[in-house]
């Protein structure tokens, strides 16, 4: 393929269809047409492969389109890349999951945040807009049966503009970040603060990335960049650039909706409509069968929301997981939150700031919403947006997690205990009592061991269980929020 670079750099347009070309090929494939239509030398061709080739180098792939297939230079210049056109152009992985589905590699990076200067309080004047409100975004797919990533395969290639609904909600989530910079609090920041709009670390430790604030020069904070989260990359990749059919129902569905409230407003408002009625009373509303299930108080938030199915596009986007809450008559919480389940070899490599518990709790939101018992039924008591503080994170849950790791790593103990009614297996892991927050007990609802001496345990089979580090197996196990922790916040909220 002839290289000619032929757009017009100040209309989007054409620039979108001279990048059309990538669509089906590789990066190598796009070094070679560089170096055949321009006549460089081989030796400039293998520098290229060395160069942007190399899998260490953050945004070498994007580089290298940036110089060989675009023909601009790379430059540290702030404004959007196509400065006159007011394209800034985007080179992110997406891949696939098991059942075929796709979902995007990583959050999509826009621009750094600044500690050397004073906010600007206009998301539309920032200098956040200007990089993110015309992106050329070119997905390859991320195969990590290849070894070279120059052999990764452009797949899709398109203009995206957030919508006016998201946008909305990205104003919101600017203003949480910046008030937070503005507090002299940038220290603080989590992803978890915000819905789409998030802000990620930068740095490869926090030793080496944490910097002097302009509002708070006394406490130092985490190099940081705006960015939109993986989980609004996602959406934004099935359901604006592949066109897949989507499950997801928006639950905003008018744009004005939004001009006067912000979306938590709205989504506690609509369900905060309903507080005083029983779960019998909502099931009858909206013609859903009263069958005493645990997923009735969860299908029953969706239809307090005006879902109908259990799949809200928003919620999907700002990775917001619903819980709901039961207490007893006497206000009581007696079951503890689940977290998704923990793989025991890949906690035992990881680092805290790179673990999946750290992951998942610094860039999920919960709503709560809970209900009371009542004689011989649940009432809805109220809801709350929520994300875990910077210091309960940072602070208790990391210490429980060390301890955890450890125990799994150096020196768990299964022990085979005899009962009246047979035995049980008992081990040395932190319990409940050992930490405010979290605690780790099985995720499975039958139990699976194999021990040192090689005898299997239990009523179940081994996909019930996971391999540790030593070679021996256990039932699987999940990171749990203490029911008492999550209580607390819940007091707060509906005491107000």
């Amino acid at each position: 393929m002839k290289l000619f670079r032929d757009y017009d750099e100040k209309c989007p347009l054409s620039i979108e269809a001279y990048a059309q070309g990538l669509k089906g090929h590789t990066f190598q494939d796009v070094i070679d047409w560089a170096f055949e239509s321009f006549e460089t030398g081989k030796q400039d061709a293998s520098n290229a492969v060395e160069l942007f080739g190399n899998a260490c180098r953050k945004g070498g792939l994007g580089n290298l389109l940036e110089q060989l297939y675009f023909g601009y230079d790379i430059n540290s210049d702030s404004s959007a890349d196509f400065k006159f056109a007011g394209v800034e152009l985007k080179v992110t992985p997406y891949e696939l999951r098991r059942d075929g589905s796709k979902r995007a590699g990583e959050r999509l990076v826009l621009t750094m945040i600044s500690y050397n200067e004073p906010v600007e309080p206009e998301f539309y004047k920032s200098h956040l807009w200007e990089k993110c409100r015309l992106l050329l975004l070119v997905y390859y797919l991320r195969d990590k049966s290849l070894d070279d990533n120059l052999l990764y395969h452009i797949d899709y290639v398109k203009l995206f503009t957030p919508p006016l609904s998201d946008l909305k909600i990205m104003e919101e989530d600017y203003k949480t970040i910046i008030s937070k910079i503005a507090d002299g609090k940038a220290h603080e920041l989590s992803e978890s603060d915000t819905m789409y709009l998030g802000a990620c670390t930068k740095g490869a430790t926090a030793a080496k990335s944490t910097v002097p604030q302009f509002y708070n020069p006394e406490v130092k904070a985490r190099k940081r960049a705006f960015c939109f989260k993986n989980s609004y990359m996602t959406t934004v990749l099935n359901d604006y650039i592949v066109k897949d059919i989507t499950t997801y129902e928006p639950i905003i569905k008018d744009d004005s909706i939004l001009k006067n409230k912000t979306f938590a407003e709205y989504i506690t408002e609509k369900i905060n409509a309903y507080v005083g009625k029983s779960d019998a009373e909502l099931c009858e509303l909206f013609q859903r069968e009263y069958n005493n299930n645990k997923a009735q108080w969860y299908d029953l938030v969706f239809r307090m929301l005006g879902i109908k199915s259990t799949k809200a596009a928003e919620f999907q986007k700002a990775n917001i997981v619903v819980k709901a809450i039961r207490l007893t008559s006497t206000g009581k919480m007696v079951e503890s939150s689940p977290l998704p389940p923990l793989s025991f070899q890949q906690l035992v490599s990881e680092d805290w700031e790179d673990s999946s518990l750290y992951e998942y709790l610094s860039e999920t939101k919960f709503l709560f919403v809970v209900y009371q018992q009542e004689v011989s039924h649940y009432v809805l008591k109220g809801c709350q947006l929520w994300n875990m503080p910077y210091n309960d994170l940072n602070v208790e849950v990391q210490e429980g997690w060390n301890k955890i790791k450890e125990t799994i790593a150096n020196g768990l103990v299964l022990r085979k205990k005899q009962r009246k009614n047979g035995f049980v297996i008992e081990n040395n892991l932190p319990k409940k009592k050992d930490n405010k927050i979290i605690h780790i007990r099985p995720h499975s609802q039958k139990s699976f061991y194999v021990l040192e001496d090689g005898e299997v345990c239990g009523s179940g089979t081994y996909s019930d269980a996971g391999k540790l580090p030593d070679g021996r197996w256990m039932t699987k196990q999940s990171f749990w929020l203490n029911n008492d922790y999550v209580l607390s916040i819940l007091e707060k909220s509906l005491t107000k």
